[in-house]
């Protein structure tokens, strides 16, 4: 029996069949796609149902906002896919009159589209032979093979796509797709795999070479640098806390955030002379830390408050918004702006 008749056979008494995508159009194929890159299904599922709920089809989700679009996504990290997202929807309704394309090379000029999460769109949604290769599938087919070297590099990525478009069966392509998936999510895990459940057992380099624990070759990883801001945690005499949209690029791009300094005695002159208030500080809180996939941020939040208003920078500016902390949060924040928000309203 061959490498995608196991896998189909398997699928079919133990692949995930009722996810809330599977089944459903090519939108919400998509979506999910796009949730799912560098992150778990269980962790994507009660997102996706939110922005089904609010935006059930592709032409209200180009239509939204993108404040209301950051604010659905908030704590699902990595944001430049919900603006990449958004762009793509209005692509999609402006030049595709709200369908998507069904050519490779069509999808992968939208934004947020890379070759993978197109053949999984065309596969899943359309059942058409495309290949993907996602983080389960290397690890599945690198172990299978004995494909060894980081699965980053180019030329182990070369090889590990032309054996995916090998081994991708001409018919059950949506299943087959969907449960080389599930195959990495449940059974070829990175820890603790389940080699005896697993129906290419008997072909596995991996397991017949006792190299598991050493496949995939993992990525030489040097010790994550640490940066350290100061958020201002700014008051008005309504009580309103201050933020400021950060740049769309960059981390938590296009977000709202707290006004930020590599310097605590940058905070009163930034404040005259950037936001034209005269500022009172009054405490540091307890410091903490939040993790990005390139180095650790030590956030030490100060409050402060305004004694005076020199000039109306803040309200002419669509930079900068005064929050009122007893209002339901409806813009997007990050997940560690959204938790002292939280705090300072208790």
């Amino acid at each position: 029996m061959g490498f995608s008749q196991q896998v189909l056979d398997w699928f079919s008494s133990y692949g995930r069949k009722h996810l809330p995508w599977q089944g459903q159009s090519a939108y919400c194929v998509w979506l999910s796609e796009i949730m799912l890159q560098q992150t778990q299904v269980a962790t994507v599922i009660p997102y996706y149902n939110r922005f089904m709920h609010h935006f059930p089809s592709v032409t209200q989700l180009a239509n939204a906002h993108i404040d209301e679009i950051l604010n659905l996504w908030a704590g699902l990290g990595y944001y430049s896919r919900a603006r990449n997202a958004h762009q793509c929807a209005k692509i999609i309704v402006e030049n595709y009159a709200g369908e998507f394309p069904r050519r490779l090379d069509a999808l992968c000029q939208l934004p947020g589209i890379g070759p993978s999460t197109a053949g999984a769109i065309l596969a899943l949604a359309f059942n058409q032979r495309a290949t993907i290769l996602d983080g389960n599938v290397k690890r599945v087919l690198c172990r299978y093979a004995g494909i060894m070297g980081y699965p980053g590099e180019h030329k182990i990525q070369k090889k590990l796509w032309h054996l995916a478009e090998k081994l991708t069966p001409q018919a059950n392509v949506a299943d087959y797709t969907q449960a080389m998936m599930d195959l990495g999510a449940m059974v070829c895990t990175p820890k603790n795999p389940k080699c005896s459940s697993c129906p290419l057992q008997s072909n596995c380099f991996a397991l017949q070479h006792q190299q598991v624990t050493d496949l995939p070759t993992k990525k030489t990883r040097k010790p994550l640098p640490q940066k350290h801001k100061y958020f201002l945690v700014l008051m008005n005499e309504k009580s309103q806390v201050l933020l400021m949209k950060r740049p769309s690029i960059g981390i938590w791009g296009g977000l709202w955030s707290f006004p930020e300094y590599d310097e605590k005695t940058q905070i009163i002159d930034d404040c005259l002379r950037r936001l034209g208030l005269s500022v009172q500080l009054k405490r540091e809180l307890a410091h903490f830390k939040h993790s990005f996939t390139h180095f650790r941020l030590m956030i030490t939040p100060i409050t402060a408050l305004v004694n005076k208003v020199l000039y109306s920078e803040v309200m002419d500016k669509d930079q900068y918004f005064w929050y009122n902390l007893d209002q339901p949060l409806t813009i997007g924040v990050a997940k560690p702006v959204k938790t002292l928000l939280k705090n300072i309203s208790n």
